[in-house]
């Protein structure tokens, strides 16, 4: 059985394996990670010495996997943008963007293939940093799933961010212009969507003001990454681990707040919101790509004219 690969997929990754991008990526990426590496095992040196005074830290590289995860994640939330923000502004700086439309491609395959061939080159660098990732497992203390959900979750903020570059590409003539909308987006979604729970708490938290408000922290990926390595590190929740739940009833919070708060709930429900956000990303930069559409606009200014 051969499986078909979608072309722009194939393309992106031909072009890439040409160039000595690739393998430059790598090595940056490897650097920083060793960076990060050597930083956190001096942190914990630091902390285990001025605790126990014994020079084993052997009990606590467990805490190397959250430290090298958030890198890597950051990292990837980083690089995915700046790689999709130039697929289709950089076909209009190259004059190649009317040619790749007459192919037999819909909109939503190209700007599809150009999100997958970014979440996969970003694997790539993933899959190059699991021996470093893999210490704390070989240590001890961590299930080797915990490793596996983690790809899960490098794969989930790749395409979130892959989505966004990809739609500031397709609304944007150059690529410096869809980098720099692409961090305005990023500002949006990480940090806006803490205004809410903010706003709350310096007005009267609890004077049951709450309501739903806090369900916007869903599409918020900082909250998930908490929620995540939460779970991960010590099983508990971000809003259960510290009775945050307890000094609330259903009405102050909200009953879709309060039973969500509460289990694994709010992290599966937090990444399906955050798969959503991005599939919405890419239906809108399909539709921004679609010639149709935009000859269809040229006719009515016309038509007014």
């Amino acid at each position: 059985m051969k499986i078909r690969l979608n072309p722009i997929v194939k393309k992106d990754f031909q072009v890439a394996a040409r160039s000595m991008r690739l393998s430059w990526g790598l090595f940056a990426y490897e650097g920083m990670l060793t960076i990060t590496f050597l930083l956190a095992l001096a942190v914990i040196q630091e902390i285990n010495d001025n605790i126990y005074g014994d020079g084993n830290i052997y009990s606590s590289l467990i805490y190397l996997f959250p430290a090298l995860a958030v890198a890597q994640l950051c990292l990837v939330a980083l690089i995915v943008p700046i790689i999709t923000s130039s697929s289709i502004s950089g076909e209009k700086e190259r004059q190649t963007f009317d040619i790749m439309l007459t192919t037999c491609m819909s909109p939503f395959s190209i700007v599809f293939g150009k999100v997958a061939s970014a979440v996969m080159r970003i694997l790539f660098y993933v899959a190059a940093g699991m021996p470093i990732m893999a210490l704390p497992f070989v240590v001890g203390g961590l299930s080797w799933s915990s490793l596996f959900y983690f790809l899960l979750v490098v794969i989930l903020i790749s395409v979130l961010s892959g989505s966004i570059g990809i739609f500031c590409s397709s609304v944007s003539r150059r690529s410096i212009t869809a980098v720099i909308l692409s961090f305005v987006f990023y500002f949006v979604i990480y940090i806006l969507t803490f205004f809410p729970a903010l706003i709350i708490g310096l007005w009267g938290w609890y004077d049951g003001n709450a309501g739903e408000s806090l369900l916007i922290l869903l599409f918020n990926p900082f909250v998930f990454f908490e929620e995540f390595f939460m779970h991960i590190m010590s099983g508990e929740s971000v809003f259960g681990s510290s009775d945050w739940t307890s000094n609330f009833s259903r009405s102050d919070v909200g009953i879709l707040t309060y039973t969500l708060a509460r289990g694994k709930l709010w992290l599966f429900v937090s990444a399906a919101c955050l798969l959503l956000l991005s599939f919405l990303f890419m239906f809108a930069a399909a539709w921004k790509v679609n010639p149709m559409h935009t000859v269809s606009k040229r006719k009515k200014v016309k038509n007014r004219v």
